[in-house]
């Protein structure tokens, strides 16, 4: 009688063992952590208005922002900052005039974007080419958790050269920030674009403080 019964006895534990562990399953789900949400942000549409001044330049700017000079010791005249106050971001602009010494403000301008890659996790460097305007230079795209993402120089090779530097004022974090970033990149590229050199004495070039 046991011969008879054994298989089926076989049979009935090994079924029972596949359903409890199945059943084990669905009691005890694996979770996965959700990924950190970010508040979301609206852009209003790009519109521009030219920025000019008694200093050897003017370009456009977004009617979003606003223009006030650089209060930092040892801030030159003509160094100035495109504010973007919504999402606390400021365009650094240090203006120099060039007398034979271009390659050292090449120099210095490659100098600062290498020195962010610390935590970058790349450099990417894009040409700037207007002829017509004689603007020639380079834009810095660095990618990863820097304090500035997006840097550039701007030269006419001979007599005028401008750096600029983006600079958000929170904790550097892309995961957040990238959509700004490549929303004010636009501007950038928009004002790089519309950049003219004007040709004004230097010894008429005074800004108040």
């Amino acid at each position: 009688m046991y011969r008879l019964f054994a298989p089926f006895l076989v049979f009935v534990i090994l079924t029972m063992a596949v359903t409890s562990c199945v059943h084990d399953e669905d009691d005890d789900p694996v979770y996965a952590p959700k990924p950190r949400g970010y508040f979301r942000i609206s852009f209003p549409e790009k519109t521009y208005r030219m920025y000019d001044s008694i200093c050897p330049y003017k370009f456009e700017i977004p009617v979003y922002s606003f223009i006030d000079n650089d209060k930092h010791k040892g801030a030159e005249p003509c160094w100035i900052n495109v504010n973007f106050p919504k999402y606390k971001a400021k365009l650094h602009l240090s203006y120099k005039e060039v007398h034979k010494d271009l390659e050292t403000y090449l120099n210095d301008s490659r100098d600062f974007a290498i020195k962010h890659q610390v935590k970058a996790t790349g450099l990417d460097e894009t040409p700037v080419i207007r002829d017509s305007a004689k603007v020639y230079g380079l834009v810095y795209d660095i990618s990863g958790n820097t304090a500035s993402s997006i840097q550039f120089y701007i030269t006419d090779s001979t007599h005028h050269f401008m750096r600029g530097a983006l600079y958000f004022d929170a904790v550097p974090n892309i995961d957040s920030l990238k959509i700004v970033v490549d929303y004010l990149r636009k501007d950038i590229v928009h004002m790089i674009q519309t950049f003219e050199w004007k040709n004004t004495p230097s010894d008429k070039i005074s800004v108040t403080k």
